[in-house]
């Protein structure tokens, strides 16, 4: 007989492909989540022992559960979580999220979100090993080995270095081109729109979706709700673009219009500025 747990997790990933099949995301990925529904749904043994006994690698064992899958269901049982949903059901609040890490007050969680703008484990992970994380106030290198040791046992590492499976994510020309795309489309009114739970008193559904695929990645992009992006009036500016590789591991990056320096007035993806010189460079020399 399936766990409640397996059953709970089982609902949330068909909620999940429910919610990609009604925001026009591509079908491979909505099945892929189906087809891991119905394998939690109709396992006798709990995911939770399987995570405890074998970690990660015993999820992935599983039929038709990947990498991104085995870190997702990793979340749900360690933090009750699963930021991917959230974000899609508009109701994802990271300062939250960041205070399931051992060692995470709402104070430092707050000061976290502010500095570096991500709202996974996923992202703290990578933040927690590429440095960014070392300059947020109150992480000193001690502190820093407790986090990435937490974040390892919570995502059900077998290894403390995050991996991707597709090392570097997309080139910063792709990045532009979905930003442009999002921006192109939202503006036009011809995206499904979600009502974010945070700032947003009247639950409207003002914010737009764009899921798309180009050049083999999967790409959820979104206007910024953070209260920065708020506070900054730069809500219908900022825009967070998710890519997915086909283990449905998820990176980030940002993309806002540059207030200053050489590519003022230019879009920027935030950390690549350097990469974004040298695309307008060569996009000036082609002209």
């Amino acid at each position: 007989m399936p766990s409640e747990l397996n059953n709970k997790i089982a609902t949330k990933l068909q909620e999940m492909a429910e919610l990609l099949r009604q925001q026009g995301a591509n079908p491979f990925r909505i099945r892929a989540y189906q087809r891991a529904a119905q394998t939690l749904a109709a396992m006798n043994r709990s995911v939770q022992e399987i995570l405890q006994l074998q970690g990660s690698k015993g999820l992935i064992a599983l039929p038709h559960i990947g990498q991104g899958i085995a870190t997702a269901i990793a979340e749900m049982v360690q933090t009750g979580h699963w930021v991917q949903l959230e974000r899609l059901r508009g109701n994802l609040d990271p300062v939250q999220l960041f205070q399931t890490v051992p060692g995470v007050g709402q104070e430092l969680a707050e000061r976290i979100y502010r500095a570096l703008h991500i709202d996974s484990l996923e992202a703290l992970e990578t933040a927690a090993y590429d440095g960014r994380l070392q300059q947020v106030k109150g992480i000193g290198q001690r502190r820093l080995a407790g986090l990435r040791a937490s974040l390892a046992s919570m995502l059900g590492r077998t290894r403390s270095l995050p991996q991707s499976g597709r090392a570097g994510g997309p080139d910063v020309d792709l990045i532009l081109e979905i930003d442009r795309r999002y921006l192109e489309s939202a503006v036009a009114g011809e995206l499904p729109r979600i009502a974010p739970k945070r700032f947003n008193p009247d639950q409207q559904a003002w914010l737009p979706i764009l899921h798309t695929e180009q050049a083999g990645w999967h790409f959820t992009a979104l206007y910024s709700n953070s209260a920065l992006a708020h506070q900054l009036h730069k809500t219908r500016d900022w825009v967070v673009i998710y890519f997915y590789d086909d283990h449905h591991q998820e990176g980030q990056q940002t993309v806002v219009t540059e207030t200053h320096g050489p590519l003022t007035g230019r879009r920027v993806v935030r950390g690549r500025e350097t990469a974004c010189s040298a695309y307008y460079a060569a996009h000036r020399a082609d002209a």
